[in-house]
Protein backbone atom coordinates (compact mmCIF):
# COMPACT_ATOMS: atom_id res chain seq x y z
CA UNK A 1 0.00 0.00 0.00
CA UNK A 2 1.31 3.44 -0.99
CA UNK A 3 1.19 6.06 1.77
CA UNK A 4 1.07 9.74 0.80
CA UNK A 5 1.99 12.59 3.12
CA UNK A 6 1.84 16.36 2.79
CA UNK A 7 -0.40 18.43 0.54
CA UNK A 8 -1.24 17.02 -2.90
CA UNK A 9 -1.49 19.77 -5.50
CA UNK A 10 -4.30 19.15 -7.97
CA UNK A 11 -6.58 21.21 -10.16
CA UNK A 12 -9.47 22.65 -8.15
CA UNK A 13 -13.17 21.87 -8.41
CA UNK A 14 -15.09 25.06 -7.68
CA UNK A 15 -18.81 25.80 -7.40
CA UNK A 16 -20.01 29.40 -7.44
CA UNK A 17 -23.72 30.08 -7.12
CA UNK A 18 -25.84 33.15 -6.47
CA UNK A 19 -28.81 35.22 -7.65
CA UNK A 20 -29.40 36.13 -11.27
CA UNK A 21 -27.09 38.75 -12.81
CA UNK A 22 -24.74 38.90 -9.83
CA UNK A 23 -21.65 38.53 -12.04
CA UNK A 24 -20.89 34.79 -11.82
CA UNK A 25 -19.82 34.45 -15.45
CA UNK A 26 -17.74 37.62 -15.33
CA UNK A 27 -15.95 36.35 -12.22
CA UNK A 28 -15.25 32.95 -13.80
CA UNK A 29 -13.99 34.56 -17.01
CA UNK A 30 -10.93 35.83 -15.10
CA UNK A 31 -9.67 32.27 -14.60
CA UNK A 32 -6.52 31.29 -16.54
CA UNK A 33 -7.10 30.25 -20.18
CA UNK A 34 -10.79 29.62 -19.58
CA UNK A 35 -13.33 28.06 -21.90
CA UNK A 36 -17.07 28.09 -21.18
CA UNK A 37 -19.58 25.35 -21.88
CA UNK A 38 -22.41 27.68 -22.90
CA UNK A 39 -25.46 25.86 -21.60
CA UNK A 40 -27.51 28.90 -20.62
CA UNK A 41 -26.89 30.92 -23.80
CA UNK A 42 -26.00 34.03 -21.80
CA UNK A 43 -22.40 34.77 -22.77
CA UNK A 44 -22.84 37.02 -25.78
CA UNK A 45 -21.63 40.12 -23.93
CA UNK A 46 -18.43 38.47 -22.64
CA UNK A 47 -15.26 38.32 -24.73
CA UNK A 48 -14.38 34.75 -23.75
CA UNK A 49 -13.66 31.39 -25.37
CA UNK A 50 -16.93 29.47 -25.39
CA UNK A 51 -18.71 26.66 -27.12
CA UNK A 52 -21.76 27.18 -29.26
CA UNK A 53 -25.01 27.07 -27.32
CA UNK A 54 -25.23 23.49 -26.00
CA UNK A 55 -28.85 22.43 -26.37
CA UNK A 56 -28.74 18.82 -25.20
CA UNK A 57 -27.07 16.54 -22.68
CA UNK A 58 -25.29 14.84 -25.59
CA UNK A 59 -23.86 18.24 -26.62
CA UNK A 60 -22.36 18.71 -23.16
CA UNK A 61 -20.92 15.18 -23.04
CA UNK A 62 -19.40 15.71 -26.50
CA UNK A 63 -17.84 18.99 -25.37
CA UNK A 64 -16.21 17.38 -22.32
CA UNK A 65 -15.05 14.41 -24.39
CA UNK A 66 -13.38 16.70 -26.93
CA UNK A 67 -11.49 18.55 -24.23
CA UNK A 68 -10.36 15.27 -22.67
CA UNK A 69 -9.18 13.69 -25.92
CA UNK A 70 -7.61 16.60 -27.78
CA UNK A 71 -4.69 18.97 -27.28
CA UNK A 72 -5.71 22.55 -26.51
CA UNK A 73 -4.48 25.58 -24.54
CA UNK A 74 -7.33 25.70 -22.00
CA UNK A 75 -6.55 25.48 -18.30
CA UNK A 76 -10.04 26.14 -16.90
CA UNK A 77 -13.36 24.59 -17.92
CA UNK A 78 -16.55 26.40 -16.86
CA UNK A 79 -20.10 25.06 -17.02
CA UNK A 80 -22.56 27.95 -17.21
CA UNK A 81 -24.86 26.90 -15.55
CA UNK A 82 -25.39 23.57 -13.76
CA UNK A 83 -29.11 24.17 -13.17
CA UNK A 84 -29.66 24.68 -16.90
CA UNK A 85 -27.56 21.56 -17.48
CA UNK A 86 -29.84 19.67 -15.12
CA UNK A 87 -32.82 20.60 -17.29
CA UNK A 88 -31.03 19.07 -20.29
CA UNK A 89 -30.41 15.93 -18.23
CA UNK A 90 -34.10 15.77 -17.27
CA UNK A 91 -35.10 16.18 -20.92
CA UNK A 92 -32.79 13.33 -21.95
CA UNK A 93 -34.10 11.02 -19.23
CA UNK A 94 -37.69 11.74 -20.34
CA UNK A 95 -36.80 11.04 -23.99
CA UNK A 96 -35.12 7.77 -23.00
CA UNK A 97 -38.38 6.74 -21.35
CA UNK A 98 -40.50 7.96 -24.29
CA UNK A 99 -42.27 10.41 -22.01
CA UNK A 100 -42.76 14.16 -22.13
CA UNK A 101 -41.49 14.94 -18.64
CA UNK A 102 -39.22 13.31 -16.08
CA UNK A 103 -41.98 13.67 -13.48
CA UNK A 104 -44.10 11.27 -15.56
CA UNK A 105 -41.70 8.40 -14.80
CA UNK A 106 -43.29 6.33 -12.04
CA UNK A 107 -42.02 6.04 -8.48
CA UNK A 108 -39.47 8.81 -8.95
CA UNK A 109 -37.18 6.53 -10.93
CA UNK A 110 -36.50 9.31 -13.40
CA UNK A 111 -34.45 11.21 -10.85
CA UNK A 112 -32.34 8.13 -10.20
CA UNK A 113 -31.67 7.93 -13.94
CA UNK A 114 -30.76 11.63 -13.90
CA UNK A 115 -28.29 11.02 -11.09
CA UNK A 116 -26.63 8.31 -13.21
CA UNK A 117 -26.16 10.81 -16.02
CA UNK A 118 -24.66 13.29 -13.56
CA UNK A 119 -22.25 10.59 -12.41
CA UNK A 120 -21.23 9.84 -15.99
CA UNK A 121 -20.59 13.51 -16.69
CA UNK A 122 -18.63 13.93 -13.45
CA UNK A 123 -16.46 11.05 -14.63
CA UNK A 124 -15.60 13.14 -17.67
CA UNK A 125 -14.86 16.16 -15.49
CA UNK A 126 -12.54 13.99 -13.39
CA UNK A 127 -10.70 13.05 -16.58
CA UNK A 128 -10.31 16.75 -17.36
CA UNK A 129 -9.02 17.38 -13.86
CA UNK A 130 -6.46 14.61 -14.37
CA UNK A 131 -5.11 16.78 -17.18
CA UNK A 132 -4.64 19.57 -14.59
CA UNK A 133 -7.65 21.54 -15.82
CA UNK A 134 -9.55 23.49 -13.16
CA UNK A 135 -13.34 22.96 -13.18
CA UNK A 136 -15.70 25.81 -12.31
CA UNK A 137 -19.42 25.13 -12.01
CA UNK A 138 -21.74 28.14 -12.02
CA UNK A 139 -25.27 27.96 -10.71
CA UNK A 140 -28.28 29.95 -9.58
CA UNK A 141 -29.49 30.20 -6.01
CA UNK A 142 -32.92 29.39 -4.69
CA UNK A 143 -34.43 29.98 -1.25
CA UNK A 144 -35.23 26.78 0.64
CA UNK A 145 -36.72 26.12 4.06
CA UNK A 146 -34.16 24.42 6.30
CA UNK A 147 -35.44 22.36 9.23
CA UNK A 148 -32.42 22.59 11.50
CA UNK A 149 -32.66 19.94 14.25
CA UNK A 150 -30.70 22.23 16.62
CA UNK A 151 -32.68 25.46 16.13
CA UNK A 152 -35.98 26.76 14.76
CA UNK A 153 -36.51 26.28 11.03
CA UNK A 154 -35.37 29.10 8.75
CA UNK A 155 -34.97 29.98 5.08
CA UNK A 156 -31.56 29.81 3.45
CA UNK A 157 -30.01 30.05 0.01
CA UNK A 158 -29.23 26.78 -1.72
CA UNK A 159 -28.06 25.64 -5.14
CA UNK A 160 -31.02 25.39 -7.50
CA UNK A 161 -30.75 21.67 -8.26
CA UNK A 162 -33.03 18.75 -7.49
CA UNK A 163 -32.25 17.28 -4.08
CA UNK A 164 -31.29 13.94 -5.63
CA UNK A 165 -28.28 15.49 -7.37
CA UNK A 166 -27.55 18.68 -5.41
CA UNK A 167 -25.69 16.92 -2.62
CA UNK A 168 -23.62 14.87 -5.07
CA UNK A 169 -22.52 17.94 -7.03
CA UNK A 170 -21.68 19.89 -3.86
CA UNK A 171 -19.74 17.01 -2.33
CA UNK A 172 -17.67 16.64 -5.50
CA UNK A 173 -16.42 20.23 -5.31
CA UNK A 174 -13.42 21.42 -3.30
CA UNK A 175 -14.84 24.92 -2.73
CA UNK A 176 -18.43 26.14 -2.63
CA UNK A 177 -18.71 29.91 -3.04
CA UNK A 178 -21.79 32.11 -2.77
CA UNK A 179 -22.13 35.51 -4.48
CA UNK A 180 -24.53 38.14 -3.21
CA UNK A 181 -24.96 41.89 -2.83
CA UNK A 182 -24.24 43.44 0.54
CA UNK A 183 -27.53 44.54 2.09
CA UNK A 184 -28.24 46.26 5.40
CA UNK A 185 -31.60 46.43 7.13
CA UNK A 186 -32.59 49.70 8.80
CA UNK A 187 -35.64 50.41 10.91
CA UNK A 188 -37.78 53.43 10.08
CA UNK A 189 -39.98 54.92 12.80
CA UNK A 190 -43.49 55.57 11.43
CA UNK A 191 -44.84 57.03 14.66
CA UNK A 192 -47.64 55.76 16.88
CA UNK A 193 -45.38 52.88 17.94
CA UNK A 194 -45.18 51.58 14.41
CA UNK A 195 -42.06 50.91 12.42
CA UNK A 196 -40.97 49.23 9.22
CA UNK A 197 -37.74 47.61 8.12
CA UNK A 198 -36.08 48.69 4.87
CA UNK A 199 -33.31 46.89 2.99
CA UNK A 200 -30.64 49.24 1.64
CA UNK A 201 -27.39 48.67 -0.20
CA UNK A 202 -24.93 50.25 -2.59
CA UNK A 203 -24.67 47.30 -5.00
CA UNK A 204 -21.40 46.03 -3.52
CA UNK A 205 -20.88 42.34 -4.20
Amino acid sequence: MEILTGKQTRARRILLYGPHKIGKSTWASKAPNAIFADVEDGLNDLDVAKTKHLKSYADVVSCVSWLVNNSHPYQTFIIDTVDWLEQLIFQQVARDANLANIADIKWGKGYGAARAKWEFLIGGLNALRAKNITIILLGHATVQRFDNPETDAYDRYDLDLHKSSCGMVEEWCDEILFASRRVFVITQDLGFQKERKIAVGDGER
